[in-house]
């Protein structure tokens, strides 16, 4: 199966999300941009998506390769916490060339896309989340508009509790 993949703006509760998925035995991979944000900005050099968007998006795109490849291995369903396709909605946002190469390596996962939306009862700005809630909800619509551009199916994931919201992704991965 290929992998799913969870996304949304930030401050939507994916990584709770997929950590209730991970307790109920799915391989799950964690969001690989919030892993590099916080490697990169320990190096004096590091590269960072707010000064350097372009060379941010390569690290993201061989790491997240990386993930789609090892989850494609396993024989259980795999979810990833996002994936190449918001690579191509940041760039977008930045103004940057979303380029044949991010459009072609979008392609891959499972067809349909879970997505959760941001609250801001929950939403916390930090180092690696700067902006404000303003700003994640149009990054939740470009998402949004990015993954249907693609081809893929959009399921907005409903707010309830983490084993409901969990239960309803699991109930809907395999609805036609």
């Amino acid at each position: 199966m290929q992998p799913i993949i969870i996304t949304g703006g930030p401050g939507a509760g994916k990584t709770t999300l997929l950590n209730a998925l991970a307790n109920k035995g799915y391989l799950v991979f964690p969001e690989v941009s919030r892993t590099l944000i916080r490697d990169q900005a320990q190096q004096p050099d590091g590269v960072l998506p707010w000064t350097n968007l372009p060379a941010f998006a390569e690290l993201c795109l061989t790491a997240m390769s990386g993930q789609r490849r090892e989850a494609l291995r396993n024989t259980m369903p795999a979810f990833v916490d996002r994936a190449i396709p918001d690579i191509c909605a940041y760039l977008t946002l930045g103004g940057c060339e979303v380029t044949a190469r991010y459009q072609e390596a979008a392609a891959g996962y499972h067809s349909r896309v879970f997505f959760c939306a941001p609250n801001q009862s929950i939403y916390v700005q930090d180092d690696e989340r700067p902006y404000p809630f303003e700003e994640a909800q149009g990054i939740h619509q470009q998402l949004v508009s990015t993954y249907q551009a693609l081809g893929y199916e959009v399921v907005e994931v409903p707010w309830g509790s983490v084993e409901e919201r969990a239960n309803w992704v699991l109930t809907r991965l395999n609805e036609r």
